[in-house]
């Protein structure tokens, strides 16, 4: 039988797809193992939404592509999204990459390995499907656990190629989305964070109205379900009823992604964004007056195409009338086949890396005196690791992966996926430490 591992890169709905993959491989033919050096086959899962990520991509592909000749790897596939966009030429690049499994693709992934096997080099990267597997149910879960409600985009921001490699927005039925989150309840899970390109998007498709609102009021209905987390929910569509069910829903945490992009009018009209600087105001302003204690994160796109020294200012400016409790900010990539990549005044790289050290200089500063404020505060803590002094733990402001953590100091026996109360004593600029109390009922 043939072992077969798959290795991840990028954002954390590759890590679901990754999944579905496993879920669905022939367990007549094929094995899982996470140990790639003793894996016969290889699926590299592709990110390629920047360079930087396309860079790391193709590394990671040369550096697998090696156990050809010093492991016992057979058969090497590329999956994701760097795949979906240059199959042809991966595979004339680096001919030891056996064949290509597109996004849309995952059910084709034990078709691919046994062409692959019989030097085929098969291609799956046609017409983009709506291959979310229903039926890929994931048995070994973790306390946290992300869920895809929806694939693609329907916006067409002018810098970014996810739409043409994933299609338009497609939600998932509200009837599965629920049932797989009962499954992972009922396996441990406790945290479940929704992802998906554009999260207010969900169900425009399906139900003909943006359905965000109605999911989440039905995940009250699952018992042992503690923390729901919203990742990704673009400002348009944010309406005062989903604002008003995050204040209302006691499941889901007082914390928000919202990918704001920018706030100078002129720039976010050359992204084609849909919205401008009054209504992002508009919508912290009513966040934080419905919910108080509210985590907001966003990202930020710096040295757009025609980017101004004082449209740059514009965001320094936001940031201190607006301060972000998480906030980051990434220099423009020029990415082929966007229309951004053939705008005219392209700004040079080393005042696109300038611009993002003076925006995380000025972060860190407004983070340092929002998360100053967390002190003498009691937050509900999710343990996610135990060490000699204590354990460490996310609070609702720290997503996985992405934020802070919080240090716990106790005498007493904790354990991965207890939710403790802590008392907060100490603080910087991304963390939190402070003392154990009692265990959450």
């Amino acid at each position: 039988m043939k072992q077969v591992s798959i290795v991840t890169l990028g954002c954390s709905k590759n890590d679901i797809d990754s999944g579905q993959m496993r879920g669905v491989l022939d367990e007549s033919r094929f094995a899982f193992t996470d140990l790639v050096m003793e894996a016969e086959v290889i699926v590299v899962n592709t990110c390629g939404f920047i360079d930087a990520a396309k860079e790391e991509s193709i590394d990671t592909i040369l550096d697998l592509a090696k156990l050809k000749e010093s492991g016992k790897l057979e058969t090497l596939l590329l999956a994701g999204c760097l795949a979906q966009r240059y199959p042809d030429e991966l595979l004339e690049a680096i001919p030891e990459a056996d064949g290509i499994i597109g996004p849309g693709h995952i059910r084709s992934i034990n078709e691919a390995i046994l062409k692959a096997e019989n030097h085929e080099k098969p291609i799956y990267a046609a017409a983009l499907e709506n291959d979310y597997i229903e039926d890929a149910r994931r048995e070994e879960v973790s306390v946290t656990e992300y869920v895809k409600i929806s694939e693609g985009c329907n916006n067409r921001c002018a810098y970014c190629i996810i739409p043409y490699l994933k299609g338009n927005n497609r939600s998932r039925s509200m009837e599965h989305i629920v049932d797989e989150i009962r499954h992972l309840v009922k396996r441990g899970t406790r945290e479940v964070i929704l992802i998906g390109q554009n999260t207010t998007d969900y169900g425009i498709d399906l139900y003909g109205r943006y359905a965000l609102v109605d999911l989440l009021k039905e995940l009250r209905t699952i018992e042992d379900l503690r923390w729901v987390r919203i990742l990704y929910a673009y400002p348009d569509h944010f309406d005062d009823e989903l604002i008003e069910e995050m204040r209302d829903n006691p499941k889901i945490l007082p914390y928000i992604d919202i990918p704001i992009q920018h706030v100078a009018d002129p720039v976010l009209k050359r992204m084609n964004r849909k919205t401008d600087r009054r209504a992002i105001e508009s919508l912290i302003t009513r966040l934080r007056r419905a919910i108080p204690d509210i985590a907001i994160r966003s990202t930020f796109l710096l040295g757009f195409p025609g980017e101004t020294e004082l449209d740059f200012q514009e965001v320094l400016d936001f940031l201190n009338d607006y301060p972000l409790e998480r906030a980051g900010a990434f220099a423009y990539s020029r990415e082929e086949g966007t229309p951004a990549s053939a705008m005219a005044d392209q700004v040079p790289d080393d005042r696109k890396e300038a611009r993002v050290e003076a925006f995380m200089a000025a972060q860190m500063e407004q983070s340092e005196e929002l998360m100053e404020k967390q002190i003498g505060r009691v937050l509900e803590v999710l343990v996610t690791e135990v060490t000699e002094d204590g354990a460490i733990g996310r609070s609702y402001l720290d997503a996985p992966d992405i934020d802070g953590m919080v240090l716990i100091y106790s005498d007493e026996n904790l354990a991965v996926g207890d939710f403790i109360k802590v008392e907060i004593t100490e603080s910087t600029a991304y963390d939190l430490g402070g003392d154990y109390l009692e265990h959450c009922k």
